[in-house]
């Protein structure tokens, strides 16, 4: 038994109000909230953050490494999909996910992921069919439907699709949505399928239909896709509809900040600051019926102490009373944790990612993708957005240079491979525009979504190099170029390490510097991007290991 007291301002999101008081808790519990005197200092009492929608696995980290991390901006929970670790591991992967998370004071609300594989179109390490995904939703552990990105499905009834969803609402657990882009009588057909969320609206106008036909929209500001800007003035208008969410952060932003730097920049652009702790700490807990406290009497001791409402700088979070973070300091200790992984291809050889030009035009090359326009030699090819996770399709001549398609450094088209993790089989070869290098290659078997190894470089050896690291680790990020290499192992599941986390971090810093300064990427976040650039369920071009896939037409156009 153990009880203390707090004193602050207490920020009353359910009054509105904002008040000098004192908390008392009692065995992890609010056991009383008195309205206190004036003169109680600066400080304020308030909710606990909630990510609302985040793949664990993009921050590099197991569970137990990510909450030391989160703690110290004030996050006490998250609503996280292990959609990532269960297109390599299956329901085992799951387990992993949900075991590790209990090793630390922390909350998280993991999904039961409805999408493995993402499509038909890419080999995923295993299947979760409706009977699979059912047996998860029994599980307490498990508050909801994870984000259902086969929107084609859903519109057009498929029976996989539509069993879990049904099994999701027998039971009483929310839906996830997945449809960017999505407008008018698709949208209204999809949000009748009883999906309740999205956060994948990158237009005001987007979010603003789907708010109006009463799906609930979260907010995404993560290390690749940054939609803050876009849809935050909606918030004025919506306060009980919205969400604030980082989908995907690698470990260095998550030492830089979470939804604390939201807060704040909502507050800078002078929204209402009730309807900001809202977004950021109530809406989620009543959309997911999270087990997690909003400083009412009766409920779990999960609060936060901030210096102001301006910056929301954390100085204390508690967790079901427990101080987890203090002064930017988490006290949430590291345990090495067990490794899990599917990974099983051999070492590659350079002439294995050349392209070769036939004689006859009319040839197709290997990986045929080659599109002929009044005689002339023309690719598609993918044109990555910073800050985005959609892409664009641009028609180039390529450079033919002996009878291979090699990448041109000048106009910045630069081959990009995807190599299958899983077996041994033929590499999926194109051509990307917007990475920037100058020389060596990238690469890493975190490859949305089921993360085969994605790699970027300048010629077939560097990107040979790059490739051949990861597989030595088994799983991993790399950059080499002619005098260099660096590699950060991923063991578990290829996906995310399992040492502590400010020293992951670190070592993704380095491997990003390298990236940028000696490669010459621009990127903000270039292992981020080029993460994403195998996700099919993204508009508009991406290429899988099976090939180039058109998102449009949901299809592939090049094998």
């Amino acid at each position: 038994m153990f009880s203390f007291s707090m004193i602050g301002n207490l920020v009353d999101v359910h009054q509105k109000k904002i008040y000098p008081a004192e908390i008392n808790v009692e065995n992890g519990k609010i056991k009383s909230v008195r309205s206190g005197e004036s003169g109680v200092g600066s400080q304020y009492i308030l909710p606990g953050f909630i990510d609302s929608h985040v793949h664990i696995e993009s921050s590099m980290l197991v569970p137990a490494e990510f909450a030391k991390l989160a703690v110290v901006h004030g996050t006490v929970a998250t609503v996280s999909d292990p959609h990532e670790i269960a297109n390599v591991c299956g329901k085992e992967g799951v387990e992993f996910m949900i075991e590790n998370g209990k090793t630390v004071p922390f909350k998280f609300n993991f999904g039961a992921p409805s999408c493995v594989p993402a499509t038909i179109f890419e080999t995923a390490g295993a299947t979760l069919d409706s009977t699979d995904v059912e047996n998860l939703l029994k599980r307490d552990e498990i508050k909801y439907l994870s984000e259902m990105m086969n929107f084609p499905g859903v519109l057009n009834e498929d029976e996989e699709v539509m069993k879990k969803i049904a099994a999701a609402h027998r039971l009483l657990k929310p839906v996830d949505g997945h449809a960017p882009g999505l407008r008018g009588e698709d949208a209204k057909n999809y949000i009748a399928a009883g999906i309740t969320t999205d956060h994948e609206c990158f237009t005001r106008e987007e979010a603003s239909d789907k708010l109006q036909n009463g799906m609930k929209i979260i907010i995404r500001e993560g290390s690749a896709a940054k939609n803050f800007e876009a849809l935050i003035d909606l918030l004025n208008d919506y306060p009980n509809q919205m969400m604030f969410c980082s989908d995907d952060k690698h470990p260095d932003s998550l030492v830089d900040g979470h939804i604390n730097q939201l807060c704040a920049r909502a507050v800078a652009k002078g929204i209402d600051v009730f309807k900001i702790v809202k977004a950021a700490c109530v809406n989620p807990v009543l959309h997911y019926k999270l087990d997690v406290g909003l400083l009412r009497v009766g409920d779990d001791a999960d609060f936060i102490v901030v210096k102001d409402l301006e910056k929301f700088e954390v100085t204390k979070t508690f967790i079901n009373g427990q101080l987890v973070a203090e002064d930017g300091k988490s006290k949430i200790e590291s345990r090495k944790s067990r490794v899990i992984n599917n990974f099983s291809c051999n070492k590659k050889k350079i002439e294995e990612f050349e392209i070769i030009r036939g004689n006859d035009r009319k040839e197709p090359m290997s990986n045929s993708f080659i599109a002929n326009s009044a005689g002339n030699l023309r690719i598609p090819v993918i044109e990555a957005l910073d800050g985005q996770l959609i892409t664009n399709k641009i028609l180039y001549e390529p450079a033919l240079i002996n009878g291979k398609l090699e990448s041109d450094i000048e106009d910045d088209i630069l081959k990009i491979v995807v190599v299958n993790r899983y077996k041994d089989a033929p590499i999926a070869k194109a051509f990307i525009n917007n990475f920037k290098l100058l020389k060596g290659a990238m690469a890493s078997s975190v490859a949305h979504d089921s993360h085969n190894i994605v790699a970027v470089g300048v010629d077939d050896e560097s990107i040979c190099k790059a490739v051949n690291l990861i597989i030595e680790k088994q799983g991993g990020i790399s950059a080499v170029d002619n005098v260099k290499e660096i590699v950060l192992a991923l063991p578990v599941a290829g996906l995310m390490s399992n040492e502590d986390g400010y020293k992951v971090a670190a070592s993704y810093t380095a491997i990003d510097k390298m990236v940028k300064e000696e490669l010459g990427s621009t990127l903000s976040a270039p292992f981020m991007t080029l993460s994403f650039m195998a996700l099919l369920v993204i508009p508009h071009l991406k290429l899988s290991d099976k090939g180039l896939f058109d998102g449009d037409k949901f299809e592939l156009i090049a094998k």
